[in-house]
This record gives C-alpha cells, structure tokens and sequence, in this order.
C-alpha cells in the first residue's frame, strides 16, 4: 500500500515516535508499505520550526532532508492544486493539500486528523 504521511505523523515518527499508535508504528516498519511525503509537510515543516512549534535542530534544511530520505517525494501539482481548490474541507492550507494529493494519487493518507479522518473521497489510516 502506498501512505501519504500527514505532516505531524511524519515529525512523531521522527521526533516523538511513542505518540504512534503501536499498529501504525509496525504498519509505518513494514517493508510492503511504500511511505510517501508531499512537499507540503516539508514546507509546513519548517513554517512550524520558524515559529517555533517544532524544533528541528539548527540548520532546519538540512534536518527535513535527512528526515524525508526514507519516503518518496510527491511533488505539488496542477491537479493536486485544482482538486484542492474543489475539496470541501476547512480552509488549512496544508491539509487540503495533503487530502487532495491523496485523492489525486490514489494514496492512502495515515493522520490523527479527526477532520482528514473518513473524508469519503480519500482512503485514510488512523493512528491507532
């Protein structure tokens, strides 16, 4: 299966990986999930360590690259931005991104958004 990281799934399994849920931590380890990372939680990322809400280290480039070498980059498109135009969802930038990129790509999306979570439209995997 291939997983799209939601961005604070991403910086639990690299910074605080006890706030996963035991069943996504072995789904996240096993080597028959490819695990995806959008541009977005990159660049959301380091909006969060400029304001301080996450620390990633002292040089934040360097951190997210290390951090996102084990995932496939999915890059923001035409499409994934028209979808998320469409996408009826609260106005978070980022989330809307990230759901539409799932949609858009046939991903499926592992977040402890409860907003993200049984969108409908997107297949989705709580952090249980």
């Amino acid at each position: 299966m291939k997983l799209l990281l939601d961005t604070h799934i991403w910086l639990w399994s690299v910074l605080e990986p006890e706030r996963l849920g035991k069943r996504l931590r072995v789904v996240l380890a096993s080597p028959e999930h490819e695990l995806q990372l959008s541009v977005v939680s990159s660049w959301e990322a380091l909006l969060l360590h400029k304001k301080k809400k996450v620390y990633l280290g002292s040089d934040p480039v360097q951190w997210v690259r290390l951090a996102s070498r084990n995932s496939q980059e999915v890059p923001l498109t035409q499409d994934i931005v028209l979808a998320a135009h469409e996408l009826e969802l609260h106005n978070d930038p980022a989330d809307r991104f990230l759901a539409a990129t799932a949609m858009v790509l046939d991903l499926t999306l592992v977040t402890a958004d409860a907003r993200l979570l049984g969108l409908g439209n997107i297949a989705t995997l709580a952090n249980r």
